[in-house]
């Protein structure tokens, strides 16, 4: 590595922090009921931690897929970075909108991270974020598009997230929304891998260049849809095969204490099968 590389990498680790402290200043703008310091510092609040930790991730997935494209003068990458950065900050936050009003949308989000303190909403937060910044990488990546593609393909990714939402609550034996209300972190944790696992399938579908609509939303459509179909098939595999001996849904939730591992492994099922699939494709 050059003396060149080190500074450019340090302009760009800069850059990044600059976009972290607008994207903190418009959260908690549009969050005032989540106070970060008094309740990361003073309360050790684990739901809002997870919650600003998936924030925060996820806004470095899409700077990541604006660094992946093609090499240009770091000027050039500096702006590129604070453009996008805003952008996906704003459409991170409009996720949270969604996510209130059509995917965690029987009860009052910020009641649960703040006065419950329900690590299960937190990292359901934190899932959604990471699945939103995984969409934006792909939608920013390549060459041929922009802003306009880019919100497009969030809206079109937003809205494949809130389907399968409400199929995952279909294909589970139990309601997903009374679970993670109940402070079933078990429950949250594999709802959350879900949400990750299929951002990522949609990350692939539009990762590249943007050849055309009719090509782009083509293989986004295919992808999108096979990445839904497989949700039941890969819980099936989840219970026969990583967890042989015992049902997954008894140790979700028909026990006293609901087993957060068995929830892990659900999660990471999903998760395995996104990056498996980017591999073998």
């Amino acid at each position: 590595m050059t003396l060149d590389q080190v500074v450019t990498a340090l302009i760009y680790l800069a850059s990044v922090f600059v976009l972290f402290f607008l994207s903190k200043m418009v959260f908690d703008k549009l969050n005032p009921g989540i106070k970060l310091k008094q309740e990361l510092i003073k309360k050790d609040n684990f739901a809002v931690a997870l919650t600003i930790t998936g924030y925060y991730l996820a806004l470095v997935f899409a700077v990541g897929g604006i660094l992946e494209g093609p090499a240009q003068y770091w000027l050039d990458d500096v702006f590129d970075i604070l453009i996008y950065g805003i952008l996906a900050t704003i459409l991170l936050n409009l996720s949270t909108f969604v996510n209130d009003k059509l995917i965690l949308n029987r009860f009052d989000i910020t009641n649960e991270l703040v006065d419950d303190q329900n690590a299960g909403t937190g990292i359901v937060m934190a899932g959604n974020y990471i699945a939103i910044g995984l969409i934006v990488n792909g939608a920013v990546s390549g060459e041929g598009g922009g802003i306009a593609t880019a919100v497009a393909f969030w809206l079109l990714g937003q809205a494949a997230l809130v389907v399968a939402s409400k199929l995952y609550n279909i294909i589970t034996p139990f309601d997903v929304h009374t679970e993670i209300e109940k402070d079933n972190v078990a429950v949250g944790v594999a709802f959350a891998g879900m949400l990750v696992g299929l951002g990522n399938i949609i990350r692939l579908a539009i990762f590249g260049d943007f050849i055309s609509w009719q090509i782009n939303l083509s293989q986004f459509g295919w992808f999108t849809l096979f990445g839904i179909l497989l949700l039941p098939i890969l819980r099936f595999l989840s219970d026969k095969i990583l967890l042989p001996g015992e049902r997954l849904t008894d140790e979700l939730v028909n026990q006293e204490k609901p087993n957060v591992g068995a929830g892990t492994i659900e999660a990471f099922s999903y998760i395995a099968a996104s990056l498996l699939l980017g591999w073998v494709v």
